[in-house]
């Protein structure tokens, strides 16, 4: 967390309102996202108890499972949730557009990949065990004596799932999004980061922020009150006037309503399955009206510059994916082996110092939270002066001197770069720091090849320019060895068999 954020808080719960963290919106945000509300059996995290999805506000669809301790019930929910997910999910799979890679190699790019939405983190951790569950799976076609063998389409949801759960632990990648960490990348609350959790919650800051802070009533600071109400008012019988969000449920919503209806079932009375699925409907319809209201918010903001590239890189890694099953390729692995987890750790590092970098060009006030932390500084030009190289072909390099407000992290010999209207990143250096609010930067780079610095390449006095301290496109590390290069002491040469599915044990037959 940045001492800016820190302080939007603080002024958030000064003026009983959320305060903006960004003026534009750094996730893409497709034409129809597919929104997810799970629900999961208490006590049993595996369990799917209902889902309510769709990619219209007025026309949601409602899975349940009257009974989740009920296998046959749960494998016709995950069928019923194939059938709903998957089209969605191929939709995009044959528009494809020509692309050529380095090295001159033509390949093709899906033109869009289609997104999906949850209420929280929460949401996208039932999705990775979603996946984790449904990918293994065996069916007909894959042993013909299998007891209970699944539709096809289950494990290829199963597979879909993990691929976009583990998408989403990529930074800045869009194909899988929590709702709730959005908004609060782009507004402060004045409540702690597991309260933010509570989408209702959230809402009700985010509500007040708009009509200056007051309350139903007109009273000033009224979104902390109206946040405390929909995380804990219960009515009159104990029940919570807004329902989580998931994928957990009230406490007190599965002993006084749900486990009677279920019992009720189980015993055989005729409705209890139509009551239950009318109980889950109330439980899951408020937080699909939030989640459509949270995204009207976010529309509202114009989406970031760089923004477009990440997601280029989600349909790159949705065309991967989609060639992968193509191609007939086994599940993914439970486990990576050594040499694919390190490769996307350092992948995810990098990811992460580029997207703070490009958040940080896109938006001033993510600027501005990097200047207050010495990580940039903004000056006006008061001196340039003609300098070259030394050497057999002397190249410019000249120095260029600011008056900034700002208390940079610098010395002489720090590297910073500034962005070009090209949007290429100039190199420089600290030159010198030649008296109190004065930096003087060597330009090491981006004025072409000629003696004379190409027109516009070098700022001119009284310009305003950024530096930062940070790289705008940061690199990975070191190759790392090939799979069958891997030592021994990570595990040795991975095996020539893919992993075999888990076992069958008695727990699998009713």
């Amino acid at each position: 967390m940045t001492l800016l954020s820190t302080l939007a808080r603080m002024e958030a719960v000064s003026a009983g309102r959320a305060e903006p963290l960004a003026t534009v919106r750094h996730r893409h945000l497709t034409d129809r996202p597919l929104v997810l509300v799970p629900l999961t059996t208490a006590g049993e995290a595996g369990a799917p108890l209902g889902a309510m999805l769709g990619t219209d506000a007025e026309e949601p669809l409602l899975l349940t499972v009257a009974q989740p301790r009920d296998r046959d019930l749960r494998f016709r929910f995950l069928a019923e949730l194939a059938d709903a997910v998957l089209p969605h999910l191929e939709s995009a799979q044959d528009a494809v557009e020509p692309v050529s890679r380095r090295g001159g190699e033509e390949a093709e790019l899906c033109t869009d990949a289609p997104q999906l939405l949850v209420p929280n983190s929460g949401g996208i951790a039932f999705v990775r065990l979603l996946g984790r569950s449904m990918r293994f799976r065996r069916t007909a076609e894959d042993d013909p004596e299998a007891p209970y063998p699944a539709p096809a389409r289950v494990p290829l949801l199963g597979r879909w799932l993990t691929h976009y759960a583990e998408r989403s632990r990529v930074p800045g990648s869009a194909l899988l999004l929590a709702m709730t960490d959005v908004l609060t990348r782009h507004w402060a609350t004045g409540q702690s980061p597991l309260e933010d959790q509570h989408l209702g919650a959230l809402l009700a800051w985010l509500g007040h922020g708009r009509d200056g802070g007051r309350g139903p009533g007109g009273e000033p600071g009224g979104a902390a009150r109206a946040a405390l109400r929909a995380e804990a008012a219960r009515d009159g019988d104990g029940l919570l006037l807004t329902p989580p969000a998931g994928p957990a449920t009230d406490p007190a919503f599965d002993n006084k309503r749900l486990a009677p209806a279920v019992a009720r079932y189980d015993a055989g009375v005729h409705g209890a399955d139509a009551e239950i699925r009318n109980l889950l409907a109330g439980q899951l319809r408020p937080t699909w009206d939030a989640m459509w209201r949270a995204l009207a918010l976010l529309r509202e903001l114009p989406e970031g510059e760089r923004a477009a590239a990440r997601w280029e890189g989600d349909r790159w890694s949705y065309t991967g994916h989609r060639d992968r099953l193509r191609a007939g390729e086994p599940p993914q692995p439970r486990r990576d082996d050594a040499v694919t987890a390190a490769r996307k750790l350092a992948a995810r590092e990098r990811d992460h110092a580029r997207l703070a970098a490009q958040e940080a060009l896109d938006d001033p006030l993510v600027m501005a939270a990097r200047r207050l932390a010495g990580e940039a500084f903004t000056g006006e030009v008061v001196a340039v002066e003609p300098a070259y190289s030394e050497g057999r072909r002397p190249m410019p390099r000249p120095l260029v001197t600011l008056r900034t407000g700002d208390e940079p992290q610098l010395a002489v010999g720090t590297k910073v770069y500034r962005a070009m209207p090209d949007g290429r990143a100039q190199p420089g250096e600290c030159a010198a720091l030649p008296g109190p609010g004065l930096v003087t930067v060597r330009l090491t780079g981006g004025m072409g090849r000629s003696r004379e610095p190409a027109p516009g390449s070098v700022p001119a006095e009284g310009e305003s320019v950024c530096w930062t301290l940070f790289e705008h496109s940061p690199r990975g590390g070191p190759d790392l060895p090939d799979p069958e290069d891997t030592p021994w002491t990570h595990g040795g040469p991975p095996g020539s068999l893919p992993e075999a599915p888990d076992p069958v044990t008695g727990e699998d037959l009713l």
